[in-house]
């Protein structure tokens, strides 16, 4: 197994553990820019406003979360969404958290009428 961190099985997923991790704005964009990616994102390779040492925490909540699952590739540890096993888990939820921000805000518009 060497560098590769532990990941928690789908059955050890904790429905509270996930909700807590998705609270973060910066965790979820994390998450956000995995789902639209389609690939898997090395940690530098995030459009994320914090630092490293920040940035290592956030990834280190998802992936005991079990939202996420890291590996290395060389020197580079990479990310990829644990969708097909948050979807078995907890169906609907990545749907509702990676939902387009445009959706709220048409949402929220109201009629000039």
């Amino acid at each position: 197994m060497g560098r590769t961190p532990q990941h928690p099985l789908v059955s050890q997923f904790d429905l509270q553990q996930v909700l807590e991790a998705l609270v973060d704005p910066v965790r979820r964009s994390i998450v956000a820019q995995l789902d639209a990616s389609g690939v898997d994102i090395p940690c530098g390779g995030f459009d994320i406003p914090v630092g490293k040492s920040t940035a290592t925490h956030h990834f280190t909540v998802l992936r005991e979360a079990g939202l996420i699952r890291q590996y290395y590739v060389g020197t580079s540890r990479m990310n990829s969404l644990r969708r097909a096993d948050m979807d078995e888990a907890f169906p609907g939820l990545l749907d509702a958290v990676t939902r387009h921000p445009e959706r709220k805000a048409s949402h929220s518009a109201t009629p000039t009428g």
